[in-house]
């Protein structure tokens, strides 16, 4: 697969007349000397990645670093702020958001699920706590859409591991930008969002329009590989096949139907896609097309995979310190709802209990344990309805567990350490 080196900077400015977004990517790209970016290399990168997960309803868990960049009181935004945002990212991923319901009839059979969620990180890369929130006073009175807020030396902040890491940057952007972010393939150092501050997140310091924090939600999907909805050109293409084509972006909040030159048909744009340019509050769905192309970034050697083998949300396997008390609890990956089974503990360090739930039988069923190669490391048959799983010949690492003889197709993470 050829690499993707070039890059996708997506920023989102705002007129006070009528707190327009509007996107300057491709003038962006060109006033830098950098080229546009292939769309096309970047969907066929995609599809060379097996479309599908590594395993098979595989909840995929993103740990979050917050740069904070501040240079005054009113840019150092608060916890609760914070917090927020990480909520709204987690329910628009997994379509847990309360306006789910304003989804138009037509376009419902469309939305999905994308089995993606996000918690702040609680290991630094030294391998220490952390609550996942670094606050930086910098003397930049803003920043302009040149990365200079990933830099300590230019003021910003250096990023982390961005294979284990999705790096979010929260500053005062210069030129009424709201955010921007780079795309899957891009140099490590650079790789991540960033938002301006008061675009972000649901309480505090938040503006009209953009107060339902969904500027995050929008520039995230950028760094999963997704394009704008109408393809950032007239009847474009994002190369998903369940968005309709549109002539353009939409703004402000349009009513259903909104119908332009290249609807196929009179359900018209999908306005309300968060790939779109709508207010907040008129943006709630991403589509299967969309799932499925920003997931194939985690299969076998997709640019995203190395997540899948971070674990950095589990404070129990940092050095030193527990955890500071303000970080958010990670997602249990035992706690998954629709699960059949419950594993405790995970991470295990000998022994694990094995415990069906919502009437599950496992007795007279067989477990396998799988590493990451896809080599059977422990077989099992199970003889009560809770079993105590010895793990101890059984090396560090990262597992998958199966039970056989059974129509749960589900394949559970165990952490061995």
């Amino acid at each position: 697969m050829k690499k993707i080196v070039s890059f996708f900077y997506c920023f989102l400015l705002m007129y006070s007349i009528n707190a327009q977004r509007v996107c300057g990517s491709l003038s962006y790209l060109n006033k830098m000397g950098v080229p546009q970016y292939n769309q096309q290399e970047l969907i066929n990168a995609s599809q060379n990645l097996f479309a599908r997960d590594t395993f098979s309803n595989e909840l995929i868990t993103i740990p979050v670093v917050f740069h904070i960049l501040y240079n005054n009181s009113s840019q150092n935004i608060s916890n609760a702020q914070l917090q927020s945002q990480l909520k709204v990212l987690n329910e628009d991923y997994r379509r847990w958001n309360s306006d789910s319901s304003n989804t138009p009839h037509a376009f419902k059979p469309m939305a999905a699920d994308c089995n993606i969620m996000f918690c702040l990180a609680q290991i630094n890369p030294s391998g220490m706590p952390t609550t996942g929130i670094i606050r930086k006073y910098t003397n930049r009175a803003s920043f302009a859409v040149d990365d200079a807020v990933k830099y300590s030396a230019a003021g910003g902040d250096d990023a982390w591991d961005s294979k284990k890491y999705l790096n979010i940057w929260v500053c005062n952007l210069s030129g009424g930008v709201l955010g921007y972010s780079t795309t899957p393939g891009m140099q490590a150092d650079k790789d991540g969002v960033v938002i301006q501050y008061d675009a972000f997140g649901t309480v505090g310091n938040v503006r009209a329009q953009f107060n339902k924090g969904r500027t995050a939600t929008h520039e995230v999907g950028h760094w999963l590989g997704l394009l704008h909805i109408w393809g950032d050109q007239k009847c474009g293409t994002d190369y998903v096949a369940d968005t309709p084509s549109q002539s353009d972006y939409n703004s402000n909040c349009p009513s259903f139907p909104h119908v332009s030159d290249c609807s196929p048909n009179s359900n018209g744009d999908m306005f309300m896609n968060f790939m779109d340019y709508t207010n907040d509050a008129c943006m709630n769905m991403f589509t299967y097309g969309q799932k499925n192309r920003m997931r194939s970034l985690f299969a076998t050697n997709g640019i995203r995979n190395t997540f899948l083998k971070s674990y950095v949300c589990d404070s129990s396997l940092a050095m030193g310190a527990s955890i500071p008390s303000d970080t958010l609890k990670a997602t249990n990956n035992t706690e998954l709802l629709n699960s059949n089974l419950t594993i405790y503990p995970n991470p295990v360090q000998s022994f694990f209990e094995l415990a069906p739930k919502n009437g599950y039988e496992i007795i007279g069923k067989t477990i396998v344990i799988y590493n990451l190669s896809g080599k059977v490391v422990l077989k099992r048959a199970i003889t009560n309805a809770t079993e105590k799983i010895n793990m101890l010949g059984v090396g560090p690492g990262i597992y998958f567990l199966k039970v056989l003889e059974s129509d749960d197709n589900k394949m559970y993470k165990l952490v061995k350490i």
